[in-house]
């Protein structure tokens, strides 16, 4: 039975963006990076979603090295919607860290999870299937997934494989998810998408509150019973201490396996749906990625500044404050901020998390 429930969206907003050394750093993360436009992508990912979800009802979960930036992005949202997890359990328990939280607020709510650092080019064809989504997860026990058309048989996501139809919410197909399956080998990535049966995970998640926390308690029930005894303390004076006692026993585990592939295998497997997206997504995963968005054309240049170039084609130069003069190369990232210049070819900008992974083994705090 549907209910009228807030529409609420939860952002996560935690992840380092080691790829994107070194502009991100600990405490300035690929999300609150102007990365591929004027704002940054935890803003552009708020914007995207208005009239839909009011700014009093987006919710962020996010750590406590990074709070006080996502705090500043996200003027008009109220501090107490922005959560810190004390440290990192990954994204099953931050979901749940906010749904308890939407709980003792609004009783039962829609929640629409979603990652705060990917870039949409269809912004209102993104909201009409927000909006579809929504619907469908205020119907009890539903739980709805955007899958992304593929473009190219990628190795480096997720898939979810389309079942039978199930139904038409606000006028979109829908699909019964036959399965979740981890990032395939190339060979399978092919025959994903030359079957059309498959669409890329984005990890964007809709459902009530009430239905994620019964399956919560349902597969992960000791992380349940910890967040419930959490929520008991919310608004209060020992929610801190309960808070910094409590997140560390919380299972590290992702919301793909805790719960939404364990939920396609159960009796109530139709009850998790997947709505078809083409709406020009990329997770800006890397440097490469950026330049693909951004390029004019292949062979283009892109430069954050104004630039000189000669023999020069397909390169990303990122150095705003300066004139940038390049000769004779080709395919190239460069980056350059007050204490750090990065220089690599656009086909290794896959490696850039390998640096931070040595500045982390020489404790080169400084340049982190």
């Amino acid at each position: 039975m549907k209910q009228s429930l807030p529409a609420c969206a939860v952002l996560l907003a935690g992840g380092r963006g080691t790829r994107f050394w070194p502009r991100s750093r600990t405490r300035t993360p690929k999300q609150i990076l102007n990365i591929v436009g004027e704002k940054t992508m935890l803003g552009e990912t708020v914007a995207r979603l208005a009239p839909l979800v009011p700014l009093t009802n987006v919710w962020a979960v996010t750590n406590s090295e990074q709070v006080e930036a996502v705090r500043r992005d996200l003027r008009g949202v109220p501090a107490s919607q922005i959560l810190a997890e004390p440290m990192g359990r990954n994204t099953a328990a931050a979901i749940g860290l906010a749904a308890v939280h939407l709980a003792h607020k609004h009783g039962d709510a829609l929640m629409a999870v979603l990652p705060s650092d990917a870039h949409i080019a269809d912004a209102p064809g993104y909201r009409t299937l927000v909006k579809a989504a929504l619907g469908r997860a205020g119907e009890d026990g539903q739980m709805v997934v955007l899958g992304i058309a593929p473009t190219r048989p990628e190795t480096g996501y997720g898939y979810i494989e389309r079942g039978g139809a199930a139904g038409w919410p606000n006028g979109r197909s829908a699909y019964v998810v036959r399965r979740f399956t981890e990032k395939p080998e190339l060979d399978v990535a092919k025959k994903y998408v030359a079957s059309g049966k498959y669409y890329w995970n984005a990890g964007m998640f809709f459902w009530r509150v009430s239905t994620f926390l019964d399956n919560l308690k349902k597969f992960l029930p000791a992380t349940h019973e910890a967040l419930e005894e959490l929520g008991t303390v919310i608004g209060t004076k020992r929610y801190p201490a309960a808070l910094a006692r409590i997140y560390p026993q919380l299972e590290n585990i992702s919301v793909d396996y805790a719960v939404m592939e364990r939920a396609t295998r159960g009796a109530n497997a139709r009850n998790v749906s997947m709505i078809p997206a083409k709406i020009g997504w990329s997770d800006v995963g890397s440097w490469a990625a950026v330049y693909e968005l951004l390029a004019a054309k292949n062979g283009a240049n892109v430069s954050a500044s104004d630039a000189f170039t000669m023999d020069a084609e397909g390169n990303y130069f990122w150095a705003p404050k300066k004139f940038v003069a390049a000769i004779g190369v080709s395919d190239l990232v460069v980056v350059e901020t007050d204490d750090a210049v990065l220089v690599c070819s656009r086909e290794r900008s896959q490696d850039v998390g390998k640096i931070v992974k040595w500045l982390e083994e020489k404790k080169r705090k400084d340049l982190l």
